[in-house]
C-alpha cells in the first residue's frame, strides 16, 4: 500500500502558505492609526480613507473572482502582490510637508489596498486546493489551515513587535547610542521604517506568487475575454450560492458574525485605552494575543473533523456573545479576556467558513464563490462602520445633554461605552434572524428533493 503524501511536500501548498504570510504579515499592524495621524493626517480623513478601502473591496470582490476563474489564478495572485509592492512604495516615499499630496497618497494607498485584498481573496486558496486535489487528499485541507494559521500567527507575532519597536524613535535611538552612533532619528524618519519592512515582504510576496504553478484548464473563452463573461460566471457562482443551502447558510453566519467581530478587533486601540492599558503596552499585547494562533486553529482542525457545522456554529456563538458582554463591563486589565475571546472566535469563523466552502464547491467556480463569500464580509463590515459612526453621533449627543460640563474627552469615551453595549444584542438579533431564515431556507430545500 503507497504510504499517503503529506500535504506540505506539495509546491503550490508551501507557496500558498508562504504567500498568505508574507501578504498579512505587516509591520505597521500595532501602529495603523497614530501612523496616519503622524502623517499629518485627520481622524476625519482616516475614517473615510478606510470607507473608500472597504468600498472598493466590495466592488472588486467579485469580479476579481470571476476574472481568476476565466484567465487563471495565478495571473490575479502575481497581481496582487504587484499591488501591496505598489501600496507600500507609496507610504514609504511620499514626501512630508504637503498635507494634499499625503491625503492623495494614502487615497491611492487605499484603494491599491483594497483592490489586493480583493484579488487575493479566493485566487490563493483555489489554486492551492486544487493542487490538494490533483496531489494529495482534499480530506488534508483542514491540516494545511491550521498550519497556515498557526504559522502566520507566528509571523505577526514577530512583525508586531519588531513594528512597534522601530515605529518608536526613542528605542532606535538608544540602540543606536549603544552601538556607539551619533546620529539621531526622529520621528517623521521612523515611523518610516515598519513601512520599508513591510515594502521588503511585498518584494518576496512577489517572488512567491510568480513561483506558483497552476494546472492548464480548458478556458475557451480566455482569449475571447469581456466584462460580460465575467459577470456572467459571477451570476452562475451566485445562482449556484442561492440553490445550495448549505452553502448559503455557510456565508450568512459567517458574515453574521465576521463584521460583528471585525468592528470590535478594529477599535482595540480605543478600548485598551478605557480599561487603563498603556499605550506602550500595545504592541506587546497584540503579540501576546497571536500566540492564541498557535493553539486555536488546531483546534478548529479538531471540532471540523469531529463536530458537525451546526455544533461548530453553537460554539462560534457562545464565545462571540461572551466576548461581547464581557467588553461591555470595561473592567480594567482584566477586560484583555473577552478582547482575547473575540480573536478567537474570528480565527474560528475564518477556518470554518474556508473549511465548508471548499469543501462543497467545484473547482470552475471555487474562486468566484470564496469571492462572493468576501463580497458579503466587507459589505456587512462597510455598513456596520456607517451605522455604527451615526451610533457614536448618538451616544455622544446623549451624553452631552446628561453632562454638559464634561470635557470633549470624557464626552467621547462615554459616547464609545454607550455603542459598545449595543453589540452584543446586536449580535443575538442578527444571529436569531439568520437562524430563522437558514431553517426554513432547509425546510424548503427538503421539500422540493
Amino acid at each position: 500500500m503507497t504510504p499517503k503524501q503529506s500535504p506540505f511536500t506539495i509546491r503550490n501548498i508551501q507557496l500558498f502558505i508562504a504567500f498568505r504570510i508574507l501578504f498579512n504579515a505587516r509591520f505597521y499592524y500595532p501602529v495603523f492609526t497614530i501612523l496616519f495621524l503622524d502623517f499629518g493626517l485627520t481622524i476625519e480623513q482616516f475614517a473615510l480613507l478606510n470607507t473608500v478601502w472597504a468600498i472598493t473591496i466590495v466592488l472588486a470582490e467579485v469580479p476579481s473572482g470571476a476574472l481568476a476563474d476565466i484567465l487563471g489564478r495565478r495571473y490575479l495572485i502575481v497581481a496582487t502582490s504587484f499591488l501591496m509592492v505598489a501600496e507600500m512604495s507609496l507610504l514609504a516615499f511620499v514626501p512630508l510637508g504637503n498635507g494634499t499630496l499625503i491625503f492623495w497618497a494614502f487615497l491611492i494607498n487605499r484603494v491599491l489596498s483594497g483592490l489586493a485584498e480583493a484579488m487575493a481573496s479566493g485566487a490563493d486558496e483555489a489554486i492551492a486546493y486544487d493542487s490538494l486535489v490533483k496531489e494529495g487528499d482534499p480530506d488534508d485541507w483542514p491540516k494545511v489551515l491550521s498550519l497556515q494559521m498557526r504559522l502566520r500567527s507566528i509571523a505577526s507575532i514577530i512583525t508586531m513587535t519588531i513594528g512597534a519597536l522601530i515605529y518608536d524613535p526613542q528605542i532606535i535611538n538608544r540602540l543606536l547610542h549603544w552601538a556607539g552612533s551619533s546620529v539621531t532619528i526622529s520621528q517623521q524618519v521612523s515611523m518610516r521604517f515598519p513601512i520599508y519592512f513591510t515594502l521588503l515582504l511585498a518584494l518576496f510576496a512577489t517572488i512567491a506568487a510568480f513561483s506558483m504553478q497552476e494546472e492548464k484548464i480548458d478556458r475557451s473563452n480566455k482569449n475571447d475575454f469581456n466584462i460580460f463573461i465575467a459577470f456572467g460566471l459571477t451570476w452562475k457562482a451566485g445562482a449556484w450560492i442561492i440553490r445550495t443551502p448549505f452553502a448559503l447558510a455557510v456565508i450568512l453566519f459567517g458574515m453574521c458574525f465576521d463584521h460583528i467581530l471585525r468592528m470590535i478587533v478594529t477599535m482595540t486601540s480605543q478600548y485598551y485605552r478605557l480599561i487603563e492599558l498603556p499605550e506602550a503596552s500595545f504592541g506587546v499585547i497584540g503579540s501576546g494575543i497571536a500566540l492564541l494562533g498557535l493553539i486555536t486553529p488546531k483546534l478548529a482542525e479538531y471540532m471540523a473533523e469531529k463536530n458537525t457545522p451546526t455544533t461548530n456554529m453553537y460554539w462560534v456563538a457562545a464565545i462571540s456573545l461572551t466576548g461581547l458582554f464581557g467588553l461591555t463591563g470595561f473592567f480594567p486589565y482584566f477586560g484583555l479576556l473577552p478582547m482575547a475571546l473575540i480573536f478567537v472566535a474570528m480565527m474560528f469563523v475564518s477556518f470554518f467558513t474556508s473549511h465548508y466552502l471548499n469543501q462543497i464547491t467545484e473547482s470552475h467556480q471555487r474562486a468566484t464563490v470564496l469571492s462572493f463569500k468576501g463580497l458579503a464580509f466587507n459589505l456587512a463590515y462597510g455598513l456596520i462602520g456607517f451605522f455604527f459612526a451615526l451610533l457614536i453621533a448618538h451616544q455622544r449627543g446623549i451624553s452631552v445633554k446628561q453632562f454638559p460640563e464634561e470635557p470633549s474627552q470624557v464626552i467621547e469615551n462615554m459616547a464609545f461605552r454607550g455603542a459598545i453595549n449595543w453589540f452584543p444584542w446586536y449580535t443575538i438579533i442578527c444571529l436569531t434572524l439568520t437562524i430563522i431564515f437558514c431553517a426554513y431556507r432547509f425546510k424548503n430545500a427538503h421539500k422540493t428533493e
